[in-house]
């Protein structure tokens, strides 16, 4: 984005024209709802993440010092929040064992009907999407958060080495080997090997 455009955006903003902000989230909305429905793995949450962005984008872009890189500093707003959205869900949570017994030697896993049908294209995409989501949660934190941001919030690799406050070469390599890693916990063949 044009750097003039966005600093017009960003004052506008600032003055408190609801247009600037406006402006802000169709530039940037986007992204900012494929990052958040990535990390969360649901619309309802996406969805009001980024509607919580914008409140607090409200309340806090008279802080945003504008000799840094917006960009980043939206980015990483966002990460923190899905940060303390994932850390209140964790505590929430109790975990349950679908292989423990009942006193009637019954599990859980046992009183869940079969619905066994043919696989149509939606339950596949799922099933997709559900194993993405499960190799993402085998990544460790700051992979993940590299990899989401970089292919759903479309951060280039020097953004997020200055967003992580690395080398430029740590991100590629960060970047990749948690791809490599994705495509290995998937099934998928590796193409590099």
């Amino acid at each position: 984005m044009e750097d003039r455009r966005l600093s017009a955006m960003i004052a506008s903003a600032k003055a408190g024209q609801a247009d600037g902000y406006e402006a802000l989230m169709e530039a940037f909305g986007s992204r900012l709802y494929g990052y958040f429905f990535r990390a969360t793995r649901s619309h309802h949450d996406a969805e009001d993440l980024l509607g919580e962005l914008m409140l607090r984008l409200v309340r806090t872009l008279k802080d945003y010092d504008e000799r840094g890189r917006f960009e980043q500093w939206l980015f990483r707003v966002a990460a923190n929040m899905v940060r303390d959205r994932i850390r209140r869900i964790k505590a929430r949570v109790a975990p349950v064992s679908l292989s423990a017994e009942r006193e009637s030697g019954e599990t859980l896993a046992d009183r869940i009907p079969d619905r066994s049908r043919p696989a149509d294209a939606a339950m596949m995409a799922q099933e997709a999407a559900q194993g993405l989501d499960e190799a993402l949660d085998k990544l460790d934190t700051v992979t993940r958060e590299m990899v989401l941001l970089r292919h759903y919030g479309q951060m280039s690799f020097k953004e997020l080495s200055e967003l992580f406050d690395c080398p430029l070469g740590t991100a590629l390599a960060r970047v990749h080997r948690g791809l490599k890693m994705l495509r290995r916990l998937m099934g998928a063949e590796d193409k590099d090997a």
